[in-house]
């Protein structure tokens, strides 16, 4: 009789591969975590605030009309006045109505100087809340500098 052996299986080798499947799961896991946390963590107090039929818009501010044109005549609420003349009635207004508002109509072609006189005569006089008065513009997408 022979002595045999029962045949050997091959040894296995080393496995050097990593396994990602744990951390996969790990990381699903934690991801559910936080979004079920996430809104738990926002804090928003909610009110029921009262209702008021008060809250209108309001009206709009009483205004004065400063109009100089190119010729360098001048206007207050379109009618004519000088130069002299101004200071005085815009005191005169000022007095009346401390919270007038001054809306400046100046042409295009009036130096920016006798603009800068005009609001620094309107300030003298108590009237801080100043206004330009444009005309709409034909293209307002393209710039009208050269």
């Amino acid at each position: 009789m022979a002595f045999g052996r029962f045949p050997r299986a091959a040894q296995a080798k080393p496995f050097s591969d990593i396994n990602v499947t744990p951390l996969v799961d790990v990381m699903l896991v934690l991801l559910v975590i936080f979004i079920l946390t996430a809104p738990l963590l926002t804090s928003a107090i909610r009110l029921e605030l009262p209702q008021s039929k008060a809250a209108q818009a309001g009206e709009a501010p009483e205004a004065l009309t400063l109009s100089l044109n190119p010729a360098g005549a001048l206007f207050v609420n379109d009618k004519p006045t000088t130069l002299a003349a101004l200071p005085a009635e815009l005191q005169r207004l000022a007095d009346l109505k401390p919270h007038l508002e001054v809306q400046l109509r100046v042409d295009q072609a009036v130096p920016y100087g006798q603009v800068l006189e005009l609001m620094g005569l309107a300030q003298q006089a108590g009237l801080s809340r100043i206004g330009f008065v444009t005309a709409p513009g034909q293209d307002a997408s393209k710039p009208a500098l050269p």
